[in-house]
């Protein structure tokens, strides 16, 4: 039973039934401990005082108990509560504490304990009454499928569905199976987002329109909202209560089909010390076949928690749910067109859902079709209706204006000079020019927005109307049927028809935009994943054209190397790249200090304005064999599972990036084991068993092998010789196999650096000096003499430019700081560094 208030205060909890007799008449009455120790209530007394409670502890243990409860709006009164004999109740902690003091009495003064056998004549009294009453005709009732489930059946008739498109095959699959005499179950096993609970939402439309078989005609279709039936079951045997009651409520109604979302859930669902989980209380009304039940799960779910439970496993048959290819997720998005045009109010090209089928597979690759691609429209659409809802910029850009004139305004009416009232009627003037031009642009924003509006509300009629059609079709209302189909339709699709016509006329200069278009789906998949696949911008256009000379500006002396990345990355952008592998493969082999990793930094810089937005794996610390899994991640049953790989995490989270591999010689062979899948394939699977998508990357491999043969290699006019290139090729065949060479798209020599390379160097270097010292309000001027001293004494042709940079830091730049904690620079000063005598020198420059 359920609980209900005391009879006496109708504040607490009832915990204590009686039956008062008063003369010929008795009435049922339920108490509070309270209540009931005011009433002297012999085996309350009898209890309470052995138990040594006293009156502050037992009101305590009430309120206790109210606020276990959380909420008195599920409570009634007694008298009320005697018609509903089906609740979860009977079997939880209500019985216990009135069997606690349902000792000590005989005779008529024993209280009539709810949830104790009744009497032989009592219980046979009752059974006859329940079978008059349900032998008079009166409805199952369905209290439990009411409050724990959605009626899908009743949602397809009011058109609250969206229309399942494809999919024909498992849903004939599915039907098959429900024809069958045992083990009627499907179970629906597929990837998330592939459209598992469409199938059972499809097998919802198809009933209430008559198109299944004779058997199902008469079914209903409830979705079980598991967490519904878990909340609130606070008490031991609640839960319990629940499933037994909602099993029973489904057997005695006998046309219930229940859909089970994630029916992994089922297994531990009401795990407790003692208890039965949902899965064990449902697997002898499954075999028995009192309920039919189809449930939906994921590959994964499905072999981690029902093939354990081989009992549950035999009693479904799975049928297996593929994702739809990019031409299927096409068809499903245009039927799903018209119900969000219609729930946005905006209107979608065609080429949009076209864009949102291949750009969602090619570039969102840990999701699913079609799941992925109706995110994107929806998301596109929310996007347009925002910008409909909000003041277009240029109205937001004149009511701004007029806003700091109102008041300057205000300020120059208080001046009295001559010049204040000159610039107070200019900005009159200016101001009410300004207020018509945004009221008339006011007015015509509103009116577009109007008319955009009545479009929406439009469409929204028809779908009623339509859906009022449909209803009175299958109930044989043909009069009805056939006003509405041919009198009120093509009315509102006439008004329908002058309202496109009408917003169509000035869709040129118009302040509000209400289509989706490709360049939407771009932008949003650009943002979901950081890699730019909109249309290229000018401004981008034209810095992609000349990437070679922006690199050169940090990159100096190495023409080949530059040129072959930057090919790569250009034919990447104007989409004619091979889409299954990546970006682009190099390996850059030449002396330390030439510029490789340096290249990397600036091709990250130049891709993404920020050279730190590059994925960066020092080879060094992958030496040993064991270090190898930390790149994909420790395998399970060791310690960093649940973390993941270094290099596909790092991937995961930023899939358009700079990957490089640095000092690739160093490494353990089993790493390059990992990279023929990343260069061949553009992909690879990490230890949790994710697929990261590496086709978006520029994987770049740094190497020192062989480079003695390039220092002693260089011809007069600064080339590679072909021996020292022959040389080198032969050295990296020793060290790396055949096939993890014959993956790379390029095999990059960087030259050694030559005394004419530094100059440029000690510019770039000088530069960043510069503007370090320009945060400290001081300038920097060096001499020709001074370049030459720094070049002569940091120039190695063996360690590139490393020494330079080390030999400016350790003296320019200590004379410089030297200066500076002199104390005595004013702001603006200018520090000039000059050789006297072969040694460097710094001072003011006056």
């Amino acid at each position: 039973m359920q609980p209900v208030f005391c009879s006496r205060c109708h504040k607490n909890v009832a915990v204590i039934f009686i039956t008062r007799i008063e003369g010929s008449q008795s009435k049922n009455e339920g108490l509070c401990l309270k209540c009931a120790r005011e009433l002297h209530i012999k085996p309350v007394d009898d209890v309470i005082n052995k138990m040594g409670i006293s009156d502050d502890e037992l009101e305590g243990l009430s309120n206790e108990m109210m606020e276990a409860l959380g909420s008195a709006d599920g409570l009634m009164d007694i008298e009320n509560s005697e018609t509903d004999s089906g609740d979860e109740g009977k079997t939880a902690t209500f019985p216990f504490l009135n069997r606690l003091f349902g000792g000590g009495h005989t005779g008529d003064d024993l209280p009539e304990v709810v949830g104790e056998p009744a009497p032989f004549g009592k219980q046979e009294q009752r059974e006859t009454r329940e079978t008059r009453e349900s032998g008079a005709g009166r409805s199952v009732k369905k209290k439990f499928l009411d409050n724990y489930c959605i009626n899908l059946t009743e949602r397809a008739r009011e058109n609250k569905l969206d229309a399942m498109i494809g999919r024909e095959d498992e849903l004939e699959r599915v039907i098959q199976i429900l024809n069958r005499r045992q083990k009627n179950n499907p179970c629906l096993i597929g990837e998330p987002g592939v459209g598992k609970t469409a199938i059972a939402e499809g097998l919802a439309q198809r009933i209430a329109m008559g198109g299944v078989p004779y058997k199902l005609r008469e079914k209903e279709v409830y979705l079980l909202d598991l967490t519904a039936l878990v909340a609130g079951t606070q008490f031991r045997g609640q839960f319990e209560s629940r499933m037994k009651g909602l099993i029973e409520e489904i057997r005695k109604t006998g046309n219930i089909i229940l859909v089970i979302d994630e029916v992994h859930n089922l297994v531990g669902a009401g795990d407790a010390e003692g208890s039965m989980n949902a899965a064990n209380i449902l697997k002898p009304a499954l075999s028995r076949g009192e309920i039919q039940v189809i449930g939906a799960t994921t590959f994964t779910e499905y072999r981690k928690h029902i093939e354990k439970d081989a009992a549950l496993e035999r009693r479904f048959q799975p049928v297996m749910v593929d994702e739809p290819t990019v031409e299927d997720t096409i068809s499903i998005l245009r039927g799903l067109k018209e119900r969000y045009e219609i729930y946005h109010g905006v209107r979608i090209h065609d080429n949009a859902l076209v864009a949102a089928a291949t750009l969602s597979h090619r570039y969102i690759s840990d999701r699913f079709l079609p799941d992925k691609a109706i995110d994107l429209v929806d998301e596109a659409c929310a996007l347009i209706r925002t910008e409909i809802d909000s003041m277009p910029s240029e109205l937001d850009d004149i009511r701004r204006r007029i806003m700091q004139l109102e008041i300057e305004e205000m300020a120059l009416k208080k001046e009295d000079d001559q010049l204040s009232r000159e610039r107070l009627t200019k900005l009159t003037e200016e101001l009410a020019n300004l207020k018509d031009k945004f009221n008339e642009m006011k007015s015509r924003w509103e009116n577009e927005k109007s008319s955009v509006d009545a479009v929406k509300n439009l469409k929204s009629e028809i779908e009623r109307v339509n859906g009022e059609i449909e209803t009175a079709q299958m109930n044989l209302e043909y009069e009805k049927a056939a006003k509405l189909k041919y009198s009120d339709l093509p009315a509102l699709q006439k008004k329908l028809e002058e309202a496109v016509a009408q917003n169509e006329k000035g869709a040129g200069n118009t302040l509000v935009h209400d289509t989706v278009t490709e360049e939407q789906i771009a932008g949003i998949v650009a943002k979901w994943t950081g890699i730019p696949v909109a249309r290229l911008v000018e401004g981008e256009r034209e810095k992609l054209l000349h990437l070679d000379e922006i690199i050169h500006k940090r990159v100096v002396g190495q023409d080949e190397a530059v040129r072959l990345v930057t090919e790569s990355i250009l034919r990447s952008r104007a989409g004619i790249a091979d889409p299954s592998r990546p970006i682009g493969s190099f390996l850059f082999l030449g002396p330390t200090g030439v510029g490789k990793t340096e290249l990397a930094k600036s091709l990250a810089e130049c891709l993404f304005d920020d050279e730190h937005n590059l994925v960066r794996i020092d080879m060094t610390e992958y030496m040993e064999k064991f270090s190898v899994s930390r790149l994909i991640g420790a395998p399970p049953g060791y310690v960093g599972y649940d973390e993941g790989g270094q290099l596909t995490e790092a991937v995961r989270r930023k899939p358009y990036s700079v990957v490089l591999f640095d000092e690739v010689e160093k490494a353990h062979p089993d790493v390059f084991n990992i990279l023929l899948q990343i260069l061949d394939d553009g992909r690879i699977t990490d230890s949790q068993g994710r697929t990261v998508d590496f086709r978006n990357t520029i994987i770049i491999l740094t190497s020192n092998l062989g480079s003695q043969y390039l220092l002693d290699g260089i011809t007069p006019q600064g080339e590679i010789s072909e021996d020292a290139h022959r040389f080198v090729m032969e050295e990296l065949r020793r060290v790396f196999r055949p096939e993890f060479l014959n993956r790379l798209d390029e095999i990059v020599m960087f030259r050694p650096l030559t005394k004419a390379n530094l100059t440029q160097i000690i510019d770039i270097l000088l530069a960043g000096l510069r503007g370090r010292l320009a945060d400290k309000t001081l300038n920097l001027e060096v001499t020709d003499a001074a370049k030459t001293l720094i070049i002569d004494r940091g120039f190695d042709p063996v360690y590139g430019a490393r020494p330079l940079k080390r030999y400016l830091q350790s003296a320019a730049e200590t004379l410089i700081a030297r200066e500076i904690l002199k104390g005595d620079l004013a702001a603006g000063a200018t520090l000039l560094l000059d050789a006297e005598n072969g040694e460097l020198t710094c001072h003011v420059k006056t």
